[in-house]
C-alpha cells in the first residue's frame, strides 16, 4: 500500500490554509492528457491498473470531472454516501446538464430531499406490483417477433420492452403521443448518454454537432409531454389513473405546492434515461451470462416451473455485481476539507466510487471472476455491492428495475429454451454512460413445447 501524500506535485494544486492541510491519496505523475486518454478510451482497464499500483484510493486529473479522487473501498464508499449534503453535493458535472434543471440529478439539499420524498411512493411497494402485468404484456408482444433457432442480439429487443413499459407506466401515453415518444426517445437517450460522458465543446460543429440533434429531439419531447399534461388535466378520471404522470400532477409537497410542468418534464425524462437503457442492458447481460453457465440456467428453469424466485433474484444481483452497467458513482466536495478515511480532500474535487473495482475485489466477493448467484442466495448484498449507487442519491427506481428484470427473466425461462454456448464471453462496450455486451447479448432461442 502506498502512503497518503499531502497535496502537491502534478496530482493536485497547492493550497494555503490556516487549518489542517489537504491529504490526498497517491496517484500517477503522468500528464493529465495521458490520464484522460486512458480514462476515456479504456476506463475500466485504466482504473484497474491504477488500483493495482496505488491501492483502493488514488488521485487523477481526467476530462469532464477534473480533479478526482477514485475510491474502491466499501468503508470509504459508505462514509462518502452518508456524508451530509452541506459537505458534498452530487458529482459535477452530472446528468442534470443534459436532463434539465428540474431533474433530480440537478437538485441539491432540501430541494432534492423534497423531490425524492414526492416521487418515492409511485416507484415502490404495492404500486409497482400493479405494473408487473404491463411488463409481461410488453415482453410477450416483443417475443412474438423473435425467430426461433436463429441467433440474434437481445439488447435492442430489451430496449423496446423497457421503453414501452416506461411509456405506459410513467407517461400513461397512448395513440399519437405514444408513437411519437417511441420514435424519439431511443435516439434521444443514445445521444444524451454520449453527451453526458464527454466534455462540452466551446464551439458548434454545425450539422455534425450531437448537441443540435439532442436539442431538436428534446423539443419534440417537450411538446409531446405538454399535450399529455393537457390531456391528463382534462381527464375526468385522472384520480383513478395509476401512471406516474397522473400521480405527479396530483401530488403536492408538504407545504402544499406542486411541481411545475417544466419540472415534471425534466423528471419524467430522468426516469426514462436512468431506467430505460440501464435495465435493458442488464437484461442483455443476463442472457449473455446464463447461456455460458448452463448449470445455473437449468436450476433457474426448474425454479421458474415450480413458481419460485429466490435463485432468480440472486442471479439478478450476481449479474449486477459481475457486469455492472454503471461503473462510477460520486460526490463533489463543497466543504473546505472532506475527511474521508485517512485522507482530507479539498473543496472542488470530485470523489468517484469505482463500482466495478469493488465488485471485482476478492476481499469483498470470493472468486469474483466466477459467475456464482449462490453467493446471494439466503443473504443480502453487503455494502460493497453498489449497482444503484448509495446514500440519498441511490437510484430511486431500483425496486422498479428489479421488478422488470424479474418478470422478463421469469417469462423467458418459462416460454423459451436458451441454447447454451461455448463461445467466449462478450467484451464490454461503452455506450456513453452505460456498459453493454459488445455484440448485444447474442443468443439462440427455441420455444418450449410445454411452456408453464
Amino acid at each position: 500500500m502506498v502512503a497518503a501524500q499531502p497535496v502537491g506535485g502534478s496530482v493536485a494544486d497547492s493550497i494555503t490554509s490556516t487549518g489542517p492541510s489537504p491529504v490526498l491519496p497517491p496517484g500517477p505523475h503522468l500528464p493529465a492528457f495521458v490520464q484522460g486518454l486512458g480514462f476515456v478510451t479504456r476506463r475500466r482497464q485504466t482504473l484497474a491498473a491504477f488500483a493495482r499500483r496505488y491501492g483502493p484510493a488514488f488521485t487523477l486529473r481526467i476530462p469532464l470531472f477534473g480533479k478526482v479522487v477514485v475510491i474502491a473501498d466499501p468503508t470509504m464508499a459508505k462514509q462518502l454516501f452518508t456524508t451530509p449534503t452541506d459537505q458534498v453535493a452530487n458529482v459535477r458535472p452530472n446528468l442534470g446538464r443534459i436532463l434539465g434543471d428540474g431533474s433530480m440529478f440537478a437538485l441539491e439539499g432540501t430541494d432534492h430531499r423534497r423531490r425524492r420524498k414526492l416521487l418515492t411512493p409511485p416507484l415502490h411497494g404495492r404500486r409497482i406490483k400493479q405494473y408487473e402485468a404491463v411488463v409481461a404484456e410488453e415482453f410477450d408482444a416483443e417475443a412474438r417477433t423473435w425467430r426461433m433457432g436463429t441467433e440474434f442480439a437481445t439488447l435492442e429487443p430489451m430496449m423496446r420492452v423497457t421503453l414501452n413499459v416506461i411509456l405506459r407506466t410513467v407517461f400513461g401515453a397512448d395513440g399519437r403521443e405514444l408513437d411519437t415518444l417511441r420514435d424519439i426517445i431511443p435516439p434521444l437517450v443514445t445521444v444524451g448518454s454520449r453527451l453526458a460522458s464527454t466534455p462540452d465543446i466551446p464551439f458548434s460543429l454545425g450539422r455534425l454537432d450531437p448537441r443540435r440533434s439532442f436539442v431538436t429531439r428534446r423539443q419534440i419531447y417537450v411538446d409531446t409531454l405538454a399535450a399529455l399534461i393537457t390531456k391528463a388535466r382534462e381527464d375526468p378520471r385522472l384520480h383513478e389513473r395509476d401512471d406516474i404522470l397522473a400521480l405527479m400532477l396530483q401530488s403536492t409537497y408538504d407545504d402544499g405546492s406542486s411541481m411545475t410542468d417544466a419540472e415534471i418534464g425534466d423528471e419524467l425524462l430522468t426516469l426514462l434515461v436512468a431506467g430505460h437503457e440501464t435495465t435493458a442492458t442488464t437484461l442483455a447481460w443476463a442472457i449473455e451470462r446464463l447461456q455460458r453457465n448452463p448449470d445455473v440456467l437449468r436450476r433457474l428453469v426448474d425454479e421458474a416451473d415450480e413458481g419460485g424466485s429466490e435463485l432468480r433474484m440472486a442471479t439478478i444481483m450476481e449479474i449486477q455485481r459481475s457486469r455492472p452497467v454503471i461503473d462510477l458513482a460520486g460526490r463533489h466536495v463543497v466543504t473546505d476539507l472532506l475527511e474521508l478515511g485517512q485522507y482530507r480532500i479539498p473543496q472542488g474535487y470530485n470523489v468517484l466510487v469505482a463500482i466495478s473495482l469493488l465488485h471485482d475485489d476478492s476481499r469483498q466477493f470470493a472468486d469474483p471472476e466466477r459467475f456464482d448467484p449462490d453467493r446471494f442466495v439466503g443473504s443480502q448484498p453487503g455494502q460493497a455491492w453498489l449497482p444503484f449507487g448509495g446514500g440519498t442519491r441511490r437510484c430511486i427506481g431500483a425496486a422498479f428495475a428489479h421488478m422488470e428484470m424479474d418478470v422478463v427473466l421469469r417469462s423467458m425461462l418459462r416460454d423459451f429454451v436458451i441454447e447454451p454456448t461455448a463461445n467466449n464471453g462478450e467484451a464490454w462496450h461503452s455506450r456513453g454512460v452505460a456498459y453493454s455486451p459488445r455484440r448485444g447479448g447474442r443468443v439462440t432461442l427455441r420455444r418450449r413445447t410445454t411452456a408453464v
